[in-house]
């Protein structure tokens, strides 16, 4: 077992081979928190390690006893109104106005594995050896309230899972105003925090600050985790890059409105908090009812970034993504999208199936504009049906055994979240939708959001989904959701219910999900939010991958990409070549570049292949033969980050198999070089011993200790595009 109680000091040491997380029960019943960080000799008693004496201005717990002040203490769920004036994890407003509680140890469980949280998605063992969870009860006598705190410490991974539960066990009506997942307190400030923030198509940027006193963080209030600011938040040593280095991150599996923020008080204490936004939430809990916060993954490492991204990504990977596609190749896709956009015919998309065919393509995806009235984004939305018989003479189901014919499995796209005003759905429940009474609801790209915290609404769209998914042959799904959340009030909720509405919003997107995807374990669906708006680990418990942007453009992606899988494995990342000028940028950029940063992803094409010409033809077949033949050390190998492209003009990533074998590299270069330096790239992850060959050159071999420490020489020749602007090179590696 790697969680220890020790009764004399009454201490609980959560550890494994690489970490420990220390608390401790308080003379006052309240908990603290004595030690999180890199793996310490278990002993019964660390209690030196709390800290304390008389300062000017601060509360104590007792009388005449100046040792114990809340507010200089790393207290482990902190409260609010009895001295600690940092921010709290957690407020409950009773009947009679008063926020103040006192919640205190009552008892305690340790056991094997790892409970599943209702209704909402957490990594999950597969053994109970996997994992240790301690619970830990509190209460509060005078109102009869109840926190369980879950710590989940995994045996392979510097990871510790937490959740809260509430229980309301007292006669009277409680109000949770806030209800975070999880607060640390760090014992120094000496950090740079950094987040993955951006805007739509430039998603998950990284972004880098020294930590001052006073708060700084992050948060989306917009209904879903939004491309703004993705629930993550790493803090860092100042001399921590990419292979060396103290580390602690903090990423929320959660696709609602969120929060991350660091706390620096007076005494350079770093306080992190995490979990739902508390603006606009208030959860009624009558008597006997119970509320369950997300789950919060806390990651430690002093090995360096990789190190961190490689946990996150070997854990979500593995335990938190689910079903048939968790490890199975991802089919290469064709979109119709880029091509043709709402207004299609069905000669056109057989047409582009059947190219796509030629060139190996495994999927078809029919896009928007297939259902309803729909060829603009003013109508239709809602009606999962098909009306236009001119577009499509078959339908759904005859489209789809036409792709099935040609070899291809055939995909569809929705946007189930989503209503037109110019829709059947509308205009037969205009109630459905989220708007305030008397108040004007504000279009966002002609459309409105349909209230999922009703359950009819749920029922309604999912009946809708399942006679399509249950009448068409359909392999894959891409859900999409293509604007933020205004006026969030629900016409079937009352007053004191309205807090309530964008957690149920996103309890019932994913009660939809798990619906669907238990009655079809055999489809993948994809998620999208207006392309990587709602990119975050809530959604790959339902969806083993997301689409990564809207932005295409391979050098942009390449920054997407990059920053993107700081948390994300690569086999989670929608990555596609589109035509060029890029939408978003109007770039024109390499044919090859596209390719080469795209199959570091969930690959696939989305333009109309009928344009290409046969040169250009050739090179997107050898894409894909070149894909299809390394798929699983794209998608499932252990990555690399080498070159930064926040910082520098050049780019580098690469993918290693898990017996040092083989490895690609993909190096990007942002604009040509007249007369340039000569350029090293420093592999890694590689057999130091083990002698490989590069791109099948058997006239040269190359110890993994030199490409690691000599270098692997990039030749102006090696580029694309004879090393112009966004050029790139991909170097297969294997051994020899």
């Amino acid at each position: 077992m790697s969680i220890v109680f020790s009764k004399t000091s009454k201490e609980f040491h959560l550890y494994n081979d690489k970490i420990s997380y220390i608390i401790q029960i308080l003379e006052n019943g309240q908990l603290g928190n004595l030690y999180y960080g890199k793996k310490i000799h278990h002993q019964e008693d660390f209690s030196y390690l709390l800290e304390g004496r008389l300062r000017s201005l601060a509360v104590y717990t007792k009388e005449n006893d100046y040792f114990m002040s809340p507010q200089y203490t790393k207290m482990e769920y902190p409260d609010i109104g009895r001295g600690d004036f940092r921010e709290p994890a957690y407020e409950i407003l009773q009947e009679n106005g008063s926020r103040i509680t006192s919640f205190s140890y009552k008892s305690h469980q340790i056991f094997q594995g790892k409970k599943k949280l209702k209704g909402l998605p957490a990594t999950y063992v597969e053994s109970e050896k996997e994992a240790d969870t301690l619970e830990i009860l509190l209460e509060d006598d005078l109102i009869g309230m109840q926190i369980i705190l879950s710590y989940t410490i995994f045996a392979e991974y510097p990871v510790i899972a937490r959740s809260v539960k509430f229980l309301n066990q007292g006669s009277q009506t409680q109000y949770l105003t806030r209800a975070l997942s999880a607060s640390v307190d760090l014992p120094d400030a000496d950090f740079e925090m950094v987040q993955l923030s951006g805007a739509w198509s430039r998603e998950r940027h990284i972004k880098s600050r020294k930590l001052q006193q006073g708060i700084q963080g992050i948060g989306s209030r917009r209904g879903i985790s939004s491309a703004e600011h993705n629930p993550f938040l790493l803090l860092k040593r100042e001399n921590t890059d990419e292979f060396q280095g103290e580390a602690f991150a903090f990423s929320f599996i959660y696709s609602g409105n969120h929060m991350e923020q660091v706390e620096v008080d007076t005494n350079d204490m770093a306080r992190v908090s995490i979990g739902i936004h508390p603006d606009t939430f208030v959860w009624k809990l009558q008597p006997q009812e119970e509320f369950q916060t997300p789950e919060a993954v806390l990651v430690y490492t002093d090995q360096g970034l990789n190190e961190m991204s490689h946990v996150f990504h070997s854990l979500y990977a593995a335990r938190l993504v689910r079903g048939k596609w968790r490890r199975q190749d991802r089919p290469v896709v064709i979109n119709n999208w880029e091509a043709t956009g709402p207004d299609f015919t069905e000669e056109q998309i057989v047409k582009i199936a059947q190219a796509g065919k030629d060139l190996g393509m495994e999927l078809f995806v029919l896009d928007d504009g297939w259902f309803g009235n729909r060829n603009d984004d003013k109508t239709g939305l809602g009606d999962w049906f098909v009306t236009d018989y001119k577009k499509l003479p078959e339908g759904i189901e005859g489209l789809a055994k036409k792709i099935d014919a040609m070899g291809m499995k055939f995909g569809l796209w929705f946007e189930p979240e989503m209503v037109n005003k110019d829709s059947d759905l509308y205009r037969t429940h205009p109630d459905w939708i989220l708007c305030a009474p008397k108040r004007v609801p504000s279009p966002s790209r002609n459309q409105y959001v349909l209230d999922f915290s009703r359950p009819e609404v749920v029922d309604y769209l999912f009946d809708m989904m399942d006679r399509l998914l249950g009448n068409a042959a359909i392999s894959y799904v891409k859900w999409d959701m293509n604007r933020y959340i205004t006026e969030c009030y629900s016409l079937s909720k009352p007053a004191d219910q309205q807090g309530k509405v964008y957690h149920e919003y996103i309890l019932g997107v994913y009660d939809l999900y798990e619906r669907l995807i238990r009655k079809y374990p055999d489809v993948l669906f994809e998620s999208c939010s207006s392309g990587g708006a709602r990119f975050d680990p809530g959604m790959l418990y339902y969806a083993p991958q997301t689409w990564t942007s809207d932005d295409t453009d391979a050098y942009e992606r390449v920054k997407i990409q990059y920053g993107t899988s700081y948390v994300y494995p690569i086999s989670c990342m929608g990555a596609h070549v589109s035509s060029v000028p890029n939408q978003q940028v109007g770039r024109t950029t390499p044919l090859k570049t596209r390719g080469n940063v795209a199959m570091f992803g969930a690959f696939g094409y989305e333009m109309d292949l009928n344009t290409l010409s046969d040169s250009d033809k050739e090179i997107v077949k050898e894409q894909v033969h070149f894909f299809k033949e390394h798929r699983k050390l794209f998608q499932y190998g252990r990555f690399y980050r080498l070159q930064n492209p926040f910082e520098q003009n050049d780019a580098a990533w690469m993918s290693v198999d898990s017996d040092k074998k083989e490895a690609i590299v993909g190096f990007y270069r942002k604009l040509g070089i007249p007369n340039g330096p000569w350029e090293r790239l420093y592999l890694q992850g590689l057999a130091e011993d083990k002698e490989y060959v590069i791109n099948d050159d058997e006239t040269q071999s190359y110890y993994g200790s030199e490409l690691m420490n000599a270098g692997l020489v990039i030749h102006q020749e090696d580029l694309c595009d004879g090393g112009g602007d966004f050029c790139s090179a991909l170097y297969h590696i294997k051994v020899k």
